[in-house]
Parts: C-alpha cells; sequence; structure tokens
C-alpha cells in the first residue's frame, strides 16, 4: 500500500522549527485527510499538524519533547486503495522507508538539522557577536553552545584588563553542571533574543499624567466594556495617522514610513509575552475593535494566534497598571520604533480655578519608550502629549 510522510508544515513567516507537544492519534488509528493528528509549539504559539491524506497511522517518528526543522518527517500514514485512487497515486506503489521497528524511525532523526536546546525556537539566529576582550576562540565556543556575551555579564574575567579568558568560560561552564538547571521555554529564550537584539539601540522614555475621567466615565457607558489599553492603542493609532514619521524605522540613512497603521498590545501569557496585532486602527471606530480586541487576548492567552494576528505591526501599546504599577520603561520590538505603557490609575489632587481648589481627579502616567535614532524627546513629547489629549474625547475614538 501507498504511505505518506506526516511533514513538518511551515507555520509562519520566520519559523524554522517546532517542538513535539502531543500526539493526537497513535499508529492503527484511521485519520481524516487534514485532519490534526500532533501537536507542536513554536515561539509564538502552539499549533497542529495535520495528516496529508485520509488513511491508517502506520508509524509517528517524532519524539515529545524533541524540535523538528520544517519539512521534516515525524510520521507516515497509510492510504486505502480508494483514497489513493482518489489523489491519483498508486496504490501499489512500494512505499516508503522502513518502520521505526527496524530503524527508519533513529535514521530520520539523525539525518534532520541540529537543533539545540538552548536556542530552540528562536526566529532570528542568535549569535554572540560585538563582546569586547574576547577572543575569536571564544566567540565560536559561545557560538557552538547557543550562548551569548549577556549570559556571561555576571562573569569575572582573570585575563589582562578584566577580558575572560578560555579558562574562565570553561570553569564557569563547570560550575553551570554542578547548579540546580531548568530548561527555558522557546517562548522565554525568544523574548530574551528579543529584547537583547532591541537592546542594540538607543532607547529614551518620556511621559506624561493622563487624566482619565473622561474614559472612565465613557467605559461606563460602553457595553461590551472597552479595556483602557484599547483607548490608548485607538489614540495612538490616530496620533501616528496624522503623522506616521514617529514610528518609520531608521534604515541606513533612510526613514522607513509604515505602509498602514497596525498597532499591537501586549498580552501575558504562560512564560513569557504575546503581542496581538489589530490592523488599521486608524480607520475602524472603538466599538467596532472591541470584539477583536478581546477575541485576541483569549487566542493569546491559549497560545493560539492565527499568523494573520502577529507579526508586520509598526508600534506596541502594553497595560502595566494592571500590575499595579505607575510608572515603567517598556522596550519596543527590534522591529519597532515605539511602544505605550499605561501605568495604574490613581487618585490624585488637581487644581480646579474654577473652584479655585484642588479636587480629586483620576489619573494614570503614560509612557513613550523610543528608540532615539529616529525621534528626539521634543517630538517623542509631542506625540504622547498628542495621545494624551485624544483620550480626553473618547466619544470621538
Amino acid at each position: 500500500m501507498k504511505q505518506l510522510p506526516i511533514i513538518m508544515p511551515q507555520l509562519g513567516e520566520s519559523i524554522a522549527e517546532a517542538t513535539i507537544v502531543s500526539f493526537l492519534v497513535k499508529p492503527g488509528d484511521f485519520a481524516a485527510a487534514d485532519q490534526d493528528v500532533i501537536e507542536v509549539e513554536t515561539n509564538k504559539a502552539a499549533m497542529n499538524v495535520a495528516s496529508p491524506c485520509g488513511g491508517t497511522v502506520i508509524s509517528i517518528t517524532a519524539k515529545i519533547g524533541e524540535s523538528y526543522p520544517v519539512g521534516a518527517v515525524l510520521g507516515y500514514v497509510q492510504l486505502s486503495p480508494q483514497e489513493a485512487l482518489r489523489l491519483g497515486l498508486d496504490a501499489q506503489e512500494s512505499a516508503p522507508p522502513p518502520s521505526p521497528a527496524n530503524g527508519a524511525g533513529r535514521v530520520e532523526a539523525d539525518a534532520r538539522p541540529g537543533v539545540q536546546p538552548m536556542v530552540r525556537g528562536l526566529p532570528v539566529p542568535a549569535h554572540a557577536a560585538g563582546a569586547s576582550y574576547m577572543s575569536p576562540r571564544m566567540k565560536a565556543r559561545m557560538h557552538e553552545l547557543g550562548l551569548h556575551a549577556a549570559d556571561l555579564a555576571g562573569l569575572p574575567g582573570s585575563g589582562a584588563a578584566g577580558r575572560v579568558t578560555i579558562q574562565d568560560f570553561e570553569k564557569f561552564l563547570a560550575h553551570l553542571e554542578s547548579s540546580k538547571l531548568t530548561s527555558a521555554s522557546s517562548m522565554r529564550v525568544a523574548v530574551a533574543d528579543a529584547m537583547r537584539r532591541s537592546w542594540t539601540r538607543p532607547l529614551a522614555t518620556v511621559a506624561l499624567p493622563c487624566p482619565l475621567e473622561a474614559m472612565l466615565a465613557h467605559r461606563k457607558m460602553s457595553e461590551p466594556k472597552i479595556g483602557p489599553a484599547l483607548y490608548a492603542l485607538r489614540s495612538l493609532a490616530l496620533a501616528l495617522a496624522e503623522n506616521s514619521a514617529p514610528a518609520g524605522r531608521l534604515i541606513g540613512n533612510k526613514i522607513v514610513h509604515p505602509p498602514s497603521i497596525d498597532v499591537g498590545f501586549a498580552v501575558e501569557a504562560e512564560e513569557g509575552v504575546l503581542v496581538p496585532v489589530l490592523r488599521d486602527v486608524d480607520v475602524h471606530p472603538l466599538q467596532t475593535l472591541v470584539g477583536r480586541y478581546n477575541e485576541l487576548i483569549e487566542l493569546a492567552r491559549q497560545r493560539r494566534l492565527p499568523p494573520e494576528a502577529t507579526g508586520g505591526s509598526i508600534a506596541t501599546v502594553t497595560n502595566f497598571g494592571t500590575f499595579g504599577l505607575t510608572w515603567a520603561t517598556p522596550i519596543p520590538l527590534p522591529e519597532q520604533t515605539l511602544v505605550l505603557g499605561l501605568g495604574a490609575g490613581r487618585k490624585v489632587p488637581s487644581w480646579d480655578d474654577k473652584k479655585n481648589q484642588f479636587v480629586p481627579v483620576t489619573e494614570a502616567n503614560l509612557t513613550l519608550s523610543f528608540d532615539h535614532r529616529v525621534l528626539d524627546g521634543g517630538a517623542a513629547g509631542r506625540l504622547l502629549a498628542r495621545v494624551v489629549s485624544l483620550l480626553q474625547t473618547p466619544e470621538k475614538l
């Protein structure tokens, strides 16, 4: 009978591999065409691999907990004569490699490109470049192990001028082996890599207090309720629609303006943060965004964001006020110039000229962290002031 391999598909742009989480079928089970048979995890989401055809699952050569690159064979499905005829295949054609019982599974595993656990799931290859006082031998050794200069930040060097020698490095590795170690999740490693790359740019932050009375009154009358971060996200989108240059990226000596106002928002997920994206936020009124916004929050928490809801955003909004924080300096993603932060609201005294006295008002700190190569403090301050101004008329959002 003809057998077809179950192949690790391309699960998204820049995703080169995925980790096996669980098997949804077992050898001997019948799987329909396009039925989910294996659950996998990338650094961005949990997804499923489908059967290439209808038939009996002959073998599963993949192993739970291991990572496999795109195109790797994960198992085999045997077609029925009817399914082979439907697909235009010769049902009597000799099939695939031997089953795992005679070693085929091991051959597949050995033949696939090596996957280093310490860099599992990274969307961008990680290189330990740019470290000072490190020999080429040291850099090569670090690259071999998937380590960065930041991993050695706490390691004192015994060489000249504090240089970390290869002997220091090997002692450091030996010490690690004697310590308690836990595996970092693919998401945790990916977040760490993104922040390391973001920090290669000169970043700065400006802040303004923002009165929340108008927004809270509008939210009270709205149904469904609108999250504070969505108010901020829509305000930022409108401000950037008026002038997109602040969200541009500096490439060489050119500012690349964004083609559309697509804005992401940070959602805390297990062991990391995901950033779903709302598209063309400047052209969709606030009320029409609520349903999609809430849907993406739930999908992000389940780590099941669809590909069209990730990547390509020009800025991010993060509501660090949900953790009770009143001030923070979020870091923009590597492909972005801006991140707008919203702090916790609190009652503060504010001078009322009409009453000639202080009155209690609710306000929150808004912060704007930015790539200082693209924006200066004045431009960043004007953009943030415009966002605060738009938040004072929520009915126009």
